[in-house]
């Protein structure tokens, strides 16, 4: 078995961050990626982007053009760096089980560090399983990976930055973007008020934001808010989006729907890990207990960048450096105060950074009627293909949490493992049974937390 100091599991900005840092304080780094190159989602293929250059790097803009010096410096580290490698059980003695060319295998380290970012959260309206119908998220990726865009008539709705930077990228992109729906209502300003003064510390993202704003409208694609009961219409294919605004109900024809209510962290390999956990109401998802330099309540284990709580690129890659620095003092090649000097300049550049959230986090809170599907024949386990109203009348026959449903209806059973239907479970559950999500409870998380076939397991390495 393979051992070494440090395993990272993740080449996003954390794990190419943490993993830099930790080499050049003299650790021996293994960085394991499920992707095929350094990047992440939020700086996917930037390498390889930035070498053909032209209208897809340009209008990726400076917040994706940031990450190809991070990759570089992470490229020139000859790191230990395994591509394509699916990581499927951690223990907490710092094995840990990994797929790669067909092959599962084990390794050993003295500390791992958890740099697996976030995921869209789902959202789960009527139709949403129509062809036609993804994540805002997903259609980022499509333009940074192969520079394709949908054809036809565009709609994005739901809320959060993301869905106006995509917005604005795909109009650049030559897309036909017709509308913007936001979800975001009025008492959202109103929650997010109080903290308008500590984001001015981010002045420059807040600029940015009301620019695309102004941007998307002068291209005349409608933007409207405080939309409600959204739905994907279409038998075959999604052909249109009915939705209700202003006490009126309105439908727009459309070939592609784009949704985004923010993204949540990746918990699969905490929850494995039975690290401590909290509820974060702001934003409504899990994240795991860390302390200041993101280790968890397991010993070997640190959690870096959105895994642990949703900040940013920038955020997550000044996380990922202080995870590594206080790692080399556990592994006792820093002193305390060694690692303490070299922590001032990340620890400002986070707090500076995450100082917006606050704002963000109230102002695009997901509403009430995503997180908690009144209509009984939305599917949320697109796995199982589990509605709400089932969920509900498992509820009313006995199943106290998403563990007990898991027995009566399989949800968080099929290839996800519960990572897109988790927390609409929970919420469903949690809303029929009056109770909190904090009350109710996640997913029991077991290994394999990501499908692993039997002639990777045959192959393991001894």
């Amino acid at each position: 078995m393979v051992e070494t100091d440090l395993i990272v599991i993740g080449a996003g900005p954390a794990g190419m961050a943490a993993a830099v840092e930790a080499k050049a304080l003299g650790l021996g780094v293994l960085v394991l990626d499920e992707n095929a190159v350094p990047g992440g989602q939020i700086y996917r293929n930037v390498e390889a982007v930035a070498r053909r250059g032209g209208e897809v790097w340009d209008l990726l803009g400076d917040s994706y053009q940031h990450g190809l010096g991070l990759a570089t410096a992470f490229r020139d580290s000859e790191i230990d760096y395994r591509s394509g490698a699916t990581v499927w059980q951690v223990n907490a003695d710092g094995t840990l089980a990994f797929s790669c060319d067909g092959a599962a295998k084990t390794v050993r380290a003295k500390r791992i560090i958890v740099a697996t970012g976030a995921m869209e959260r789902a959202v789960p309206i009527p139709g949403w399983t129509l062809p036609g119908v993804m994540g805002a998220g997903a259609a980022q990726t499509l333009l940074k990976s192969a520079a394709a865009i949908p054809d036809g008539k565009i709609v994005l709705a739901g809320s959060g930055p993301l869905l106006l930077l995509v917005a604005q990228q795909l109009i650049d992109a030559g897309a036909d973007v017709s509308a913007v729906l936001e979800t975001t209502r009025k008492s959202n300003y109103i929650a997010a008020a109080p903290y308008f003064p500590a984001a001015l510390r981010a002045a420059s993202d807040l600029k940015r934001g009301v620019a695309m704003r102004r941007v998307i409208r002068r291209q005349g694609v409608r933007v409207l808010n405080g939309i409600r009961s959204l739905r994907a219409e279409g038998e075959a294919c999604l052909s249109s989006v009915r939705y209700e605004t202003g006490g009126a109900s309105e439908s727009l024809d459309a070939n592609t729907l784009l949704l985004h209510e923010g993204v949540v962290p990746n918990v699969q390999i905490t929850r494995q890990m039975r690290c401590e956990h909290e509820w974060y109401g702001p934003q409504r998802y899990w994240r795991p207990v860390l302390d200041r330099w993101g280790a968890t309540s397991v010993d070997c284990l640190a959690v870096a960048g959105d895994g642990g709580g949703i900040f940013g690129a920038k955020s997550a890659a000044a996380a990922g450096r202080l995870a590594a620095l206080d790692s080399a003092f556990r592994l006792g090649t820093l002193n305390e105060n060694q690692r303490d000097e070299k922590a001032r300049l990340w620890q400002s550049e986070k707090s500076r950074n995450n100082s917006i959230r606050p704002l963000l986090d109230r102002l695009f809170a997901p509403p009430a009627w995503i997180v908690n599907p009144p209509d009984d024949e939305t599917i949320i386990c697109r796995c199982e293909e589990v509605s709400a109203g089932e969920i509900r009348e498992c509820v009313a026959l006995g199943a106290m949490g998403p563990n007990q449903m898991k027995a009566f209806a399989r949800c968080g059973m099929g290839p996800c493992q519960g990572r897109m239907c988790g927390l609409s479970v929970v919420e469903t559950i949690a809303a029929a049974r009056g109770l909190t999500p904090e009350e109710t409870g996640y997913y029991r998380i077991r290994a394999p937390i990501k499908p692993v076939t039997l002639g990777e397991l045959a192959a393991l390495e001894p």
